[in-house]
């Protein structure tokens, strides 16, 4: 099978200069807004703002509901505070705070712990069909855009990270015809991300099948094998390949594929 659209990546980087021109300042090193959390947790956008941090961000700000005021203020100082529901999630109202906080930001991430508020739901929907610039999404924020799907399909670029149980709800949302299932083997999981970034190439998916990560961009795909005793969880993973897209973002494959040697200590 003929596949040179697959891109083999070991501890050699598949593109080298990206690792050699990272920004030398915080000044060039980007601005990346997190936005997560509800009245219950913090956990997904705290552990996205660590990530992105120790990858290198030049700066970040940490976009939360007002519920957590209270319990936060004191253990983390860097959080902002948009308007939340009485359940504690994100209000309609919240939405002048997401789009003024994406504006000073260069890359927005949806990191998760949003809840399955349908108020939240439906002002995610309203950012995502407002913002467009570099938007990665994760955890069950993903769960929220696979739902409302044609809001993602409407922009230029979206970076879904996510794992397989996902990837699967993805692919039946889009009703394509490119299923994905545990048994199947690496060679075939790739010739679906291709199809089906091919299909759709306003989504870049990133997914682990099991010792790979993959990165798939307009029917391009990249393998990058993991290394035991590697600690990052796909939501670390998110936050270092959105700090890299930020940081390359006219060259979209060539970053996500390169941010997974920056994995668990593997720059």
């Amino acid at each position: 099978m003929n596949q040179a659209y697959w891109h083999k990546q070991t501890e050699q980087p598949l593109f080298p200069d990206l690792l050699w021109a990272r920004p030398e300042t915080k000044q060039a090193a980007g601005k990346l807004l997190i936005v997560g959390g509800n009245a219950h947790s913090f956990a997904t956008p705290a552990t996205a703002y660590t990530a992105a941090n120790s990858a290198g961000i030049g700066c970040t700000r940490v976009l939360l509901p007002d519920t957590l005021h209270k319990t936060l203020r004191n253990v983390f100082p860097e959080a902002e505070y948009a308007p939340s529901t009485p359940s504690g999630s994100f209000a309609r109202r919240s939405l002048a705070e997401l789009l003024a906080a994406s504006a000073w930001a260069e890359g927005v991430l949806l990191a998760g712990d949003i809840g399955k508020n349908s108020e939240t739901t439906a002002t995610l929907e309203s950012f995502i069909t407002k913002y467009q610039g570099l938007l990665t999404v994760v955890a069950d924020a993903a769960d929220a855009v696979i739902q409302q799907h044609t809001a993602v399909l409407g922009r230029k670029a979206t970076l879904l990270v996510l794992p397989l149980p996902q990837l699967q709800a993805l692919t039946v949302q889009l009703r394509s015809p490119y299923a994905f299932t545990s048994s199947m083997s690496l060679t075939n999981y790739v010739e679906r991300l291709h199809q089906l970034t091919t299909d759709h190439p306003s989504l870049f998916v990133m997914t682990p099948h099991a010792t790979t990560w993959l990165v798939a961009v307009h029917g391009e795909v990249s393998s990058t094998p993991t290394h035991p005793g590697e600690s990052s969880g796909v939501i670390e993973t998110a936050a270092i390949a959105a700090t890299w897209w930020l940081q390359n973002p006219t060259e979209p494959f060539a970053a996500l594929t390169t941010s997974l040697l920056a994995r668990g200590g593997n720059e």
